[in-house]
């Protein structure tokens, strides 16, 4: 049997906690990091006297503040939320439903921002949540916008359907893809929820290099697409140009 290294064990104690998970006791900690015991109390004693975790009055471990602060330092994180806020803002203020920003990690789009209105379309979505790339209109942004080689990927593997109207066929995915890079707009169409119609358009680094997707996500019965598309691609070009973007730079 390979035996783990003491990183590899530091680290998946951290990665016993997701949005599942987000309290563990020790035995928790134990059972799904698969360590003995006695490892996962030594590991868990040094995260939490430097921070990692903290531990509660009923002796239940949750992810401690000074991992948050590191999690604030990271460019795509907290820094690009503070950037991109006013114009998530505006769209909100312009339509009153669920806004959203979203960065691309590996096969999969991980959303750093949400804006939501009490009386919008209820979405499975919340900031630090995952999604596979073709069943949101932010990752079809971000699949559209990335390496070939991850494009043809992401089509010849499993395209895991969450409702009828998900897309799963690689032929069907790719057209849609080229659509979004012609008309710099993603329109996810019942995909995740089937009450529900996503608009997502690209978020541009100082390079012209696609770095997030802006969003807003409304009910599928009375979405007016040709009103949303100019709305979110006005946000997004407005979080771009405050990164650093040109028109004139653009790919």
């Amino acid at each position: 049997m390979t035996t783990r290294s003491a990183p590899d064990r530091l680290l998946s104690v951290l990665a016993a906690f997701d949005h599942g998970h987000p309290a563990l006791s020790l035995t928790d900690i134990s059972r799904r990091a698969g360590l003995t015991l006695t490892t996962a109390h030594r590991l868990v004693g040094a995260l939490t006297e430097w921070g990692a975790l903290e531990r509660d009055a009923d002796g239940v471990y949750h992810v401690g503040l000074r991992l948050w602060e590191l999690a604030a330092l990271a460019p795509r994180g907290l820094a690009l939320r503070q950037i991109a806020l006013p114009y998530l803002e505006d769209l909100y203020e312009a339509t009153h439903e669920n806004v959203q920003l979203a960065v691309r990690d590996g096969a999969e789009v991980v959303y750093i921002e949400w804006l939501s209105g009490r009386s919008a379309v209820g979405v499975h979505i919340r900031v630090g949540a995952r999604w596979p790339l073709h069943a949101t209109g932010v990752g079809l942004v971000l699949l559209a916008h990335g390496e070939p080689e991850l494009q043809e990927e992401y089509c010849a593997g499993p395209l895991t359907p969450f409702t009828p109207y998900t897309i799963t066929d690689p032929g069907r995915l790719r057209r849609m893809l080229a659509e979004v890079r012609r008309t710099g707009a993603a329109v996810s169409v019942r995909q995740v929820t089937e009450d529900a119609l996503s608009v997502a358009a690209p978020v541009r680094g100082p390079a012209g290099t696609v770095i997030a997707a802006a969003s807003v996500v409304v009910p599928q019965a009375d979405a007016q697409v040709p009103v949303l598309i100019p709305a979110v691609r006005m946000a997004a070009r407005g979080i771009s140009r405050a990164l650093g973007w040109r028109p004139e730079r653009e790919p």
